[in-house]
């Protein structure tokens, strides 16, 4: 129970503090629809507008997602959940964070098989091809790019949606450990620290 207490208090805090400046990222985009309209009236519309404003909305999303989920601000339906006791409703939370898990671990595959072949891997083994990078027994290929006018490179925003995965993944397994804790009777607090 200490190692999962200790692992639910590192992984809030790091997500919770990761979610603070991620809600900066909403101002971020703000700037950048707002130089599009100002280019689009007053000058020559920017290329590179709507595509950054969508890879931003990316990462506000997707970064911000653990801090989500951390605060239990997700959409639930609500309908005979309220009037259950606190351990029945950790026994379906923990049942339902199970089944996301599972599908934060494929979108956590997916995404790096899809991140792998944007750096040029045609391969079937993102893993092995990320450990090999490391390694230096594998090579970055022909970068994939945006079919757009702008053609930005896609490899950083695949980057960043992996690397937002990963950490719902970890802060899914926190909620787990919750769950667990609250099952067994007891309350596994957060430190905001």
């Amino acid at each position: 129970m200490k190692m999962m207490a200790a692992y639910v208090h590192i992984v809030d805090a790091v997500n919770y503090r990761i979610g603070r400046v991620m809600m900066w990222g909403l101002f971020v985009m703000m700037g950048i629809l707002l130089w599009s309209s100002i280019s689009k009236t007053f000058f020559l519309p920017s290329l590179w507008t709507l595509e950054m404003a969508q890879f931003a909305m990316v990462t506000y999303y997707i970064i911000g997602g653990p801090y989500s989920i951390q605060l239990g601000s997700n959409v639930r339906m609500d309908l005979f959940y309220h009037n259950w006791s606190p351990r029945r409703k950790a026994w379906f939370d923990a049942c339902t964070v199970l089944l996301l898990i599972l599908y934060l671990g494929v979108l956590f595959y997916g995404g790096l098989g899809s991140t792998a072949y944007s750096l040029g891997y045609w391969g079937d083994e993102p893993v092995s091809y990320f450990t090999g990078l490391l390694t230096g027994s594998e090579e970055i290929g022909r970068l994939e790019r945006s079919s757009t006018a702008w053609r930005p490179y896609i490899w950083p925003v695949k980057a960043i949606m992996v690397f937002g995965f990963f950490l719902m993944l970890l802060q899914a397994i926190s909620e787990l450990f919750k769950d667990i804790a609250r099952i067994n009777g007891q309350e596994i607090g957060v430190s905001r620290a």
